[in-house]
């Protein structure tokens, strides 16, 4: 019995062994985990918020599997006699120069913690970029990637510039001009016409009439407002001033335009 716990203690001596036993242990650990982090991610796989989620615990297993490969590493090199403090020191030095190397990657990789953190803009979002506007379809820590809307080319957007994004908003606001001339009460009358015929179209929700938005040279401006998708709100704006149209034509009003009287003596 003593001679097999000698070679018992024989073997766990053993500087390839304990390597060996240390990295299964890692393995298995980081197995666990990972299947943990999975669950997770296909429980929250339905709601729009775990669009955010899913991309954190994609972030969250990147770091998990690197921690894990880096810790298991030094302590195999522990267990071998290597000096880990002098080996960390010096990659200290080695990542302080590839940090100036690398410095617009980190500052992509800051962006999209910020957008995943402070929920800049979400997965499904309409954005406008520049003259493009498109559907965000994945965020990354380097990068943001939209569809755009009229071409459905996909666009990858560093996330350091993020501050040239504009989430739209999903409501409209329309101008309507009417004459002076035009009586108030008419004129609501009419608009309210509009209301009715405007919120019939399927896409569109919340149609109001606003009142009196401005006074002009030479007309009333009233406003009307509603809410649809920003992917639909330009085919949609020209079914609505389509309907405005209409509407002021069966009651006889016209739109007022600007007139220069000229005088001759």
């Amino acid at each position: 019995m003593e001679e097999v716990q000698n070679i018992i203690k024989q073997i766990l001596s053993n500087s390839l062994v304990k390597s060996i036993i240390i990295i299964i242990l890692s393995i298995i650990i980081y197995r666990l985990l990972y299947k943990l982090i999975l669950k997770k991610q296909k429980d929250n796989r339905h709601s729009r918020i775990s669009n955010r989620n899913r991309t954190f615990l994609k972030v969250i297993t990147s770091i998990v599997r690197y921690a894990f490969i880096g810790i298991t590493i030094i302590i195999v090199l522990q267990v071998n006699g290597v000096n880990v403090d002098s080996i960390l020191a010096g990659a200290g030095i080695i990542g302080i120069v590839i940090g100036f190397a690398v410095q617009d990657a980190l500052k992509d990789i800051i962006r999209g913690s910020t957008i995943l953190t402070d929920s800049y803009f979400q997965v499904g979002d309409v954005v406008k970029y520049g003259e493009i506007m498109g559907k965000v379809i994945s965020i990354g820590l380097s990068t943001t990637k939209i569809e755009d809307i009229k071409t459905f080319n996909v666009i990858s957007i560093a996330n350091r510039n993020i501050e040239q994004i504009e989430v739209l908003s999903d409501t409209v606001d329309i101008l309507v001009p009417l004459s002076y001339e035009l009586p108030t009460k008419r004129a609501e009358n009419i608009l309210k016409q509009v209301v009715k015929e405007v919120e019939q179209i399927g896409e569109i929700t919340n149609v109001s009439y606003e009142g009196v938005s401005y006074f002009k040279e030479s007309n009333v401006e009233h406003l009307l407002r509603f809410h649809c998708s920003p992917s639909i709100i330009r085919p949609i704006t020209r079914k609505v001033n389509g309907i405005i149209l209409k509407v002021l034509e069966r009651n006889n009003v016209e739109i007022p335009y600007k007139q220069i009287d000229i005088h001759q003596k």
